[in-house]
């Protein structure tokens, strides 16, 4: 066993799994992936933009688990690699990069008077329908609900579900 499993195995979590903790977080989350996963917006696209957004809120856990769920769309290493410079990156498509740049217009504060300008939302509607645009702006929201969990609890990443959520036994 390399010494990294070893320190996975002693780390916990802050809270234990807020779905037992506030049952209604199912229902939610159920809904939220039954929008995304409607097809008007390929699951692999989806999976490149939660990875993006775990990535800008700088968190381990979001970032880990969205890898293996691109890995699971399908998304060739190359793409997954290079999320975080995809601006230069030669690997994604124009629908790819729109929905990139959006993510990043919507979770990252800047200097602009508008997080998503016209001209932004006009090139995101070249690539995508309005269902599609409608749920893309959902995928969004779908990641951005769980950041705070992600943030404030502090699940474990890397390790299997059921384990994500352990906490430091009580004294």
């Amino acid at each position: 066993m390399d010494a990294s499993a070893n320190h996975l195995d002693t780390l916990t979590s802050r809270f234990s799994d807020p779905q037992q903790l506030v049952p209604e977080l199912g229902d939610v989350s159920a809904a939220l992936f039954k929008i995304t996963g409607n097809a008007t917006v390929p699951r692999s696209t989806v999976a490149l933009v939660h990875l993006r957004a775990g990535q800008l809120v700088e968190n381990t856990y979001l970032t880990v688990m969205h890898t293996d769920n691109a890995r699971r769309a399908k998304v060739p290493q190359e793409k997954i690699a290079a999320v975080a410079s995809w601006k230069d990156a030669p690997y994604f498509t124009g629908a790819e990069r729109v929905a990139l740049e959006l993510v990043e217009a919507v979770l990252t504060p800047g200097e602009r008077t508008e997080r998503v300008p016209d001209s932004l939302y006009a090139r995101a509607a070249q690539h995508y329908d309005a269902k599609a645009l409608a749920t893309l702006a959902m995928a969004i929201g779908q990641v951005s609900f769980f950041i705070p969990l992600a943030l404030i609890g502090k699940p474990l990443p890397g390790v299997p579900m059921a384990q994500q959520w352990r906490t430091a036994p009580a004294h």
